[in-house]
């Protein structure tokens, strides 16, 4: 019998098993992450080894820079998140990968590590969605979370509203025609002379600042639950690259305040008011930029006033991991979603 033949013997009777312990891989962009999920919700283990530091150095992420160190990194991070969990590789009822989206070379490092491991161990692979994967970060922070809800996705590829409407049925209702959130965040973060990752730094330096600067720009796409941030790009770079050529003083602190507040502010209405239209009383949020604390504030404030129970990852669960992929994993599994062979590839992009 081939590896696949058994493995999906093995992956149907996961599926009414009481207790499946899930080892999971992240590899999509800088992180090398490994982590070990009991049953969608209880993370026995979840180790991260961060390359920020090396990254810093560029202003970004180097992709052939990124796929060298997660070679080298993954083997030890596995040892880690075993040994963090009190457990051996034979007490692991299957594997689960981020197989996109990402950088290709990134994805591949996790893919092949990921395929390895399910081989030898002679255990189901399943092929998971980083998309869904932030979406399952919930289910860690909130055991009580239950679909259908509405989810706010911003993250640093993706940004977009989606409607939850099972474990593994989602719903596309609107997204960016352009850049994503995070994108813009990075891009703002270099012309302000920020390090490398953006979105924190940008957070940090509006707390100094005020909501004053007026930029020369006009919200698109006002009856729409898409996003458009490229002009609003565009014209905060232009505000400070006209600022400094004419050698004009102005704050720093200043432009990043009004930046997020615009930012923050669009983000806030659409999901709102997608809540409103669609009757939903549960909003979710999903991805790195989700940890802007003030987007949780203005989130916060108007789901207060209408009504609306919203529910955020804790911090550690808002940037990429392997626990939020074993989380979704678990429930591709009881879906009977997900199972991959040794054919599995990486893909840069993936439909929501």
């Amino acid at each position: 019998m081939s590896y696949f033949e058994d493995s999906k013997i093995k992956f149907e009777k996961l599926r009414t098993k009481k207790d499946v312990l899930i080892l999971s891989v992240e590899s999509s962009c800088d992180e090398t992450s490994i982590a070990l999920v009991r049953n969608g919700r209880d993370v026995l283990s979840n180790v991260i080894s961060s390359q920020i530091d090396i990254h810093k150095l560029y202003g970004g992420v180097v992709p052939e820079i990124a796929s060298r160190n997660h070679i080298k990194n993954i083997s030890s991070v596995l040892r880690q998140a075993l040994s963090m969990a009190g457990k051996k590789l034979e007490d692991v009822d299957a594997v689960a990968v981020t197989y996109g989206a990402g950088l290709m070379g990134a994805l591949l490092v996790g893919v092949n590590f990921a395929k390895t491991l399910a081989f030898a161990l002679k255990v189901p692979l399943i092929a998971v969605s980083h998309v869904h994967g932030h979406i399952g970060a919930n289910y860690i922070s909130h055991k009580d979370l239950e679909p259908p809800f509405l989810c706010l996705m911003v993250s640093g590829g993706h940004t977009a509203i989606v409607e939850v409407q099972d474990y593994c049925k989602f719903k596309l209702i609107g997204s960016t025609v352009d850049d994503s959130v995070g994108e813009c965040f990075d891009k703002v973060a270099r012309v302000l002379g920020l390090n490398y990752p953006g979105g924190p730094e940008v957070d940090k330096l509006a707390k100094e600042g005020q909501n004053v600067v007026k930029f020369n720009y006009k919200p698109p796409l006002k009856d729409s639950f898409d996003f458009s941030f490229s002009g609003l790009k565009t014209a905060v770079v232009n505000f400070v690259h006209n600022k400094e050529q004419k050698n004009e003083k102005f704050s720093r602190a200043d432009v990043a305040c009004s930046f997020q507040e615009i930012v923050t502010d669009e983000l806030t209405h659409k999901a709102l008011k997608a809540c409103e239209k669609f009757g939903f009383k549960k909003l979710v949020i999903a991805g790195g930029v989700g940890a802007n604390s003030r987007l949780r504030e203005k989130l916060q404030e108007s789901c207060e006033k209408m009504g609306v129970s919203l529910f955020m990852p804790v911090l550690k669960y808002c940037t990429d991991n392997a626990g939020m992929i074993g989380a979704i994993a678990y429930y591709y599994l009881k879906a009977g979603k997900g199972l991959a062979d040794l054919t599995l590839t990486a893909k840069p992009t993936v439909e929501i």
